[in-house]
């Protein structure tokens, strides 16, 4: 069973929370710099990361999972929130540009078949961020935030996911260092601890972020291959025997 967008909501409006967008608006805007022109899609509860480039993007949609619900937030062309299911977004084959992915895959129980409606919807070239609670973070592991409700990742499982699925991961990142205490939620707080995790421990990130692009032929075989013995041809060869027979 998903969070609701009531429990996200509350909980992004929170101390805590908007440390947390911080953290994660601050790595995010380094792998994505601008979206001007650009049609994006936000699958899972989106709203807070995307809100800066509402403006700039051509288009800004957030797919909010139908047990998850969904609060009708706008944007300069009005109403940019729907209702979705996981394994068929209502959207035509490669439409977006640019995917975000925030509260999607850690309580979804149908992840190979979101992957691939992601990668249908995604244009060929185009990116997609996952932002996800890492395995090995403190996030995961506390209950005063969303990100200790459901399945965690590692960066490995993330990359097998991505590959099989058709993404090639290309940039890794992570965030939230910090311990999901209040009294480290203060702007230098947040800065050393970052800085610090990144420099010392940058395996113990909260979030993992991994940024792919949609390939149309690509090797999901994870680098094994099969060995192809030599040859073994018939005894007499086709082009032989016709000219045999003249």
């Amino acid at each position: 069973m998903r969070q609701s967008v009531i429990e996200l909501e509350k909980f992004y409006a929170s101390r805590l929370g908007q440390a947390a967008r911080s953290m994660v608006g601050r790595r995010l805007s380094s792998v994505w710099p601008d979206l001007s022109g650009k049609d994006v899609l936000g699958f899972g509860y989106c709203y807070p990361f995307l809100l800066p480039y509402c403006d700039s993007a051509k288009r800004v949609v957030l797919a909010m999972p139908g047990a998850q619900g969904a609060i009708a937030h706008s944007g300069k062309r009005g109403i940019i929130a729907t209702l979705s299911e996981e394994e068929f977004l209502p959207f035509s084959d490669a439409r977006f540009d640019s995917v975000l992915v925030a509260h999607g895959f850690e309580e979804t129980n149908r992840f190979n078949e979101l992957l691939a409606e992601l990668w249908r919807v995604t244009k060929p070239e185009g990116r997609i961020v996952v932002i996800a609670a890492n395995r090995a973070g403190l996030w995961a592991r506390s209950d005063k935030s969303p990100y200790g409700a459901g399945r965690p990742f590692s960066r490995a499982q993330l990359r097998n996911a991505l590959k099989t699925a058709g993404f090639i991961p290309t940039i890794w990142s992570g965030a939230l260092y910090s311990p999901p205490a209040k009294w480290l939620t203060g702007q230098t707080s947040l800065n050393v601890c970052e800085k610090f995790g990144e420099t010392v421990f940058p395996g113990f990130s909260g979030l993992v972020l991994v940024e792919a692009v949609k390939r149309l032929y690509v090797d999901s075989s994870d680098g094994h291959r099969e060995r192809v013995s030599r040859p073994v041809f018939g005894t007499t060869p086709i082009g032989n025997a016709a000219s045999r027979t003249k």
